[in-house]
């Protein structure tokens, strides 16, 4: 049997295919069920997320197996195979394995070290399981993955530095006030970066958030996903002496607040620690705001250098990581190569065993009495240790050479000189 990953990712395919393959929870069930009724599949598993859709097929034939494959995704999403192949990537065996092995490990994602996809590889797992799509093979395949994920999160800091300006931004909050809990923070904005920023710091358990933008309404959105609330840009300058942090990220023209707030807002509030960050281009917020007492600013490019800082670390986390992904992937190898070479020792040692109770037969048969007990037992015993001694050394053969990696002509060779695949 062999593995085929075969799929397309945020370096090979633009968003519109992405969308295109892509594959809702809803439609899911039907379609691995779709995918193991193709002709040549045996197993399989889909992966989709905003970055990548791949399928994980175990497959006799790799070649019929992936023109199958191709076919199937293509026409379940309405396309033709020559629309889908130039974005296409595909693995077999060994890469096949090392592939999603690294996807495991956040090795193959947009930012190295994104801990997402592991939870969302465990939700294909457990996706292709409940509707019986798996086999032995993807079954070993995932649970070694996820092994070597969660050895690559122990084992290295490949994600414990912040890769994005929102991210680098909250963290570094975490620096100046410790616990965030009892922090209110003001976001200004309601874009993507304000998002993400919101996002992160409802997760670090922010609980006061606020959220100004030009148009109430996404402003009220955004609030509602952070549990928050939200304000129009007119109740700033009042707001501004109730926060502790100011988060903004706007599209506007021209500076969103001005000097003269935050200088009545740090009279207000006594002139403690006020923590901002300017993520705009153009500022949002004056570059002299840091000149008032109290008041801490960052821009995106103080963050930007901090992100690229932190990437570069990764990256050599990565080089770890990478070393991880090797060894587990021999591991399994070894494996699937053992799945392979004990099933022919065993036809080999049962047709050995079938033949030496025939002989046997034939023997007392000729010699036309019933044998002493003693005699019995010696026959037993010479014959077995005969088929024992006689398959050692092709037992050891075939055994050393899977280990090695080249036992699949040797086990060809023990079916065709042993005649295993035939009945005895």
């Amino acid at each position: 049997m062999h593995l085929l990953a075969i799929g397309v990712n945020h370096k090979t395919a633009p968003v519109a295919i992405r969308e295109q393959v892509s594959f809702g929870p809803e439609t899911l069930p039907d379609a691995l069920l779709d995918l193991t009724q193709q002709r040549g599949v045996r197993e399989g598993a889909i992966l989709s997320t905003c970055n990548r859709t791949e399928c994980y097929c175990a497959v006799p034939d790799p070649v019929a197996g992936r023109e199958a494959i191709v076919t199937w995704l293509a026409s379940f999403h309405g396309l033709t195979p020559e629309e889908l192949e130039p974005h296409l990537y595909s693995y077999q065996d060994r890469e096949a394995v090392t592939h999603v092995f690294r996807v495991a490990g956040s090795l193959d994602s947009l930012v190295v070290g994104e801990p997402q996809i592991l939870g969302q590889l465990k939700d294909a797992y457990r996706r292709a399981y409940n509707v019986g799509s798996l086999g032995p093979l993807l079954n070993r395949v995932f649970h070694h993955a996820f092994k070597v994920g969660k050895r690559i999160r122990s084992e290295t800091d490949i994600g414990g530095q912040a890769v994005s300006v929102s991210y680098a931004a909250v963290e570094l909050a975490r620096r100046i006030f410790g616990d965030l809990s009892d922090s209110r923070v003001l976001l200004i904005g309601a874009g993507e970066t304000i998002q993400l920023a919101g996002r992160h710091l409802h997760e670090a358990g922010v609980s006061g958030l606020l959220v100004a933008n030009r148009t109430l309404d996404r402003a009220e959105e955004l609030a509602r996903e952070l549990d928050g609330r939200a304000l129009s840009l007119e109740a700033v300058p009042d707001m501004l002496g109730e926060v502790d942090m100011v988060i903004s990220s706007t599209g506007a023209p021209a500076q969103v607040l001005e000097r003269a707030w935050l200088e009545q807002a740090q009279k207000r509030r006594k002139r403690q620690i006020m923590f901002m960050v300017d993520l705009a281009v153009p500022r949002d917020i004056p570059e002299d705001a840091e000149q008032i007492p109290g008041i801490y600013l960052y821009t995106v490019d103080d963050l930007q250098a901090v992100v690229e800082e932190n990437l570069q670390a990764r990256r050599q986390e990565a080089e770890h990581a990478e070393v991880i992904v090797e060894a587990t992937v021999e591991e399994f190898l070894q494996w699937l190569r053992n799945q392979e070479i004990v099933p022919t020792i065993k036809a080999m040692r049962a047709k050995a065993e079938a033949i030496r109770e025939q002989e046997l037969e034939r023997t007392r048969k000729r010699l036309g009495t019933t044998l002493p007990e003693e005699m019995e037992t010696a026959l037993e015993k010479l014959s077995e240790a005969l088929v024992s001694k006689l398959l050692h050394e092709p037992t050891m053969q075939l055994r050393h050479c899977s280990e090695n990696g080249n036992g699949e002509e040797l086990i060809e060779a023990t079916h065709q000189l042993f005649r295993l695949d035939e009945d005895s």
